[in-house]
């Protein structure tokens, strides 16, 4: 990374993600509480704002495609290709009606402020090569479900830092289906160019944000069921396709 040539992009973002403690507390307590409709409203309110200030900076051009896609509650799981750090923000940005979260690499848990939200938004860190782990996340993740929580997945794995697009891996749906609520499939493009593409945070990104209709995985047969995960990503992969001609 151009360590000189982001410094005032890091100060952004740290700046904008800072303006969200005084909801740290209040967090905590509705949690403590056991009052999750409240803790919900208030990472939504939290990360949703903090999210506006960091795109305001960067004066990104983001286009919010098919929004009435968008779910008035969750919980549900939301799976999307991978591009870029942008992604994370993105999606507290575009999701405005409840509070979403990640499942994301066990790496990013150490990353200073991003992490720490993550985890206080209820997200889940995954531990890349270790099974017994990984579905113990799946476990977690579908309990979260059950609470009302909603999730985003990538289910590439890791970024592409670029338009193209990866395989989905083996099993990434299972989360949705063990809790059987709705899949929403979106698909993003452009996010790279903010960072990724040539190291520098860029201001005047374009940004699309492509929300394809719900899927009620409450109502598969075993053999919908099955063909989920490949129905999923085509049609994630045939949105990228559109955006990107």
């Amino acid at each position: 990374m151009k360590l000189f040539s982001n410094i005032s992009g890091l100060s952004a973002i740290c700046g904008a993600i800072l303006s969200a403690d005084k909801y740290k507390k209040p967090i905590a307590d509705a949690r403590q509480a056991g009052d999750l409709e409240k803790e919900r409203k208030l990472i939504l309110e939290a990360v949703h704002g903090w999210s506006c200030r960091v795109f305001d900076h960067f004066k990104s051009d983001i286009n919010i495609i098919n929004p009435e896609n968008l779910p008035e509650s969750g919980p549900v799981v939301y799976v999307s290709n991978h591009q870029s750090y942008g992604d994370i923000p993105l999606f507290f940005y575009a999701v405005k009606n409840h509070q979403v979260s990640f499942i994301a690499k066990d790496a990013l848990e150490k990353a200073p402020l991003f992490g720490y939200w993550v985890k206080t938004s209820r997200g889940l860190f995954l531990k890349r090569g270790d099974a017994r782990a990984s579905l113990q996340t799946i476990n977690e993740g579908a309990e979260l479900l059950r609470q009302g929580f909603s999730l985003v997945i990538f289910p590439e794995g890791t970024r592409s830092h670029c338009s193209d697009m990866a395989d989905f891996k083996a099993g990434s749906l299972k989360l949705a289906t063990k809790a059987k609520v709705p899949v929403v499939p979106v698909t993003i493009n452009g996010t790279y160019r903010m960072f990724e593409e040539i190291g520098e945070m860029t201001k005047g990104v374009h940004i699309d944000f492509m929300v394809h209709e719900p899927i009620n995985t409450a109502d598969l047969s075993r053999t919908e069921l099955a063909e989920l995960p490949e129905r999923v990503e085509n049609t994630v992969r045939s949105g990228l396709e559109k955006l990107t001609k």
